[in-house]
């Protein structure tokens, strides 16, 4: 048996040499990277949705510089301390390239512990990328609004800068599960906000109530990048939001600009399944 469910009626897919398929016959073929599409039609919102390939290269080339690395070691911790430790999967919803996800795993091999861990994200792009790098775990196209796994079956659910789905989460997480959710703060990025815009403006604080959980704390983390690097600064700008909302002569600005100094944090937001 496999972590991912058919996405058209719900049952758990078993992982055959070249396909997964469940007990209803419906069958999902494995791309040669490893991955496998379980992105219904209906839950597309265009045609290639998600993060294209430049964006997906740029966010890898940047999280393995290590920029990113505080949070993703406080994520490890969080997810240590609050995994139900009763061989329940851990699910990394919105997994992008792979890069907390293989971190996770690591780190629980390390102390010990190996998890049944899988990965989704929207984006093909994304899911080939972690897939074709990180061969030992289990990745699929999927949606958040219809989360590619069977109900109950999550110990632990994490959730790093992707759309949050209250009522899809409390599904899959099991009764007395944990949710780790990241969320930037108020000041992230402020730094590269002054360079793109005449008015910068903070981030919005999170609410922390969500349907279905109890809220258990919130873990802020915070960080600073310094850096001369044309090409991290691209590739930093390229992977956010910002890229695709960004006025012309903001994005000049930026790669006119040889130095960045920026602020950087996450809150991490942890919930038990009520």
């Amino acid at each position: 048996m496999s972590l991912f469910a058919c996405p058209i009626c719900g049952e758990r897919l078993d992982r055959l040499e070249k396909a997964y398929v469940c007990p209803n016959g419906h069958s999902y073929d494995i791309a040669s990277e490893g991955y496998v599409y379980l992105l219904p039609p209906n839950k597309k919102h265009s045609k290639m949705p998600g993060d294209d390939k430049a964006m997906v290269a740029s966010r890898r080339r940047f999280l393995e510089s290590g920029c990113y690395r505080i949070f993703s070691d406080a994520l490890n911790h969080l997810a240590l301390k609050y995994y139900p430790a009763d061989g329940s999967a851990i699910v990394d919803a919105g997994c992008g390239e792979g890069y907390y996800t293989s971190r996770l795993a690591e780190f629980f091999s390390e102390h010990g512990m190996n998890p049944p861990l899988c990965g989704f994200d929207i984006s093909k792009f994304a899911v080939k990328a972690a897939a074709k790098k990180y061969r030992s775990i289990p990745f699929a196209v999927g949606s958040m609004f219809g989360v590619p796994v069977p109900d109950s079956s999550a110990g632990l659910l994490t959730n790093v800068f992707a759309p949050i789905v209250p009522e899809e989460f409390a599904r899959v997480v099991e009764p007395c599960g944990a949710m780790i959710l990241a969320v930037p703060s108020e000041r992230h990025l402020f730094g590269l906000k002054q360079i793109l815009y005449e008015e910068p403006y903070e981030n919005e604080r999170h609410d922390t109530e969500y349907p279905g959980f109890r809220f258990i704390e919130r873990v802020p983390i915070r960080g600073e990048i310094r850096t001369d690097d044309r090409q991290l600064i691209r590739d930093l700008f390229t992977m956010t939001p910002y890229f695709w909302k960004t006025p012309r002569a903001g994005s000049e600005r930026l790669a006119a600009a040889g130095h960045l100094e920026t602020e950087i944090g996450f809150d991490f937001l942890v919930y038990k399944r009520a």
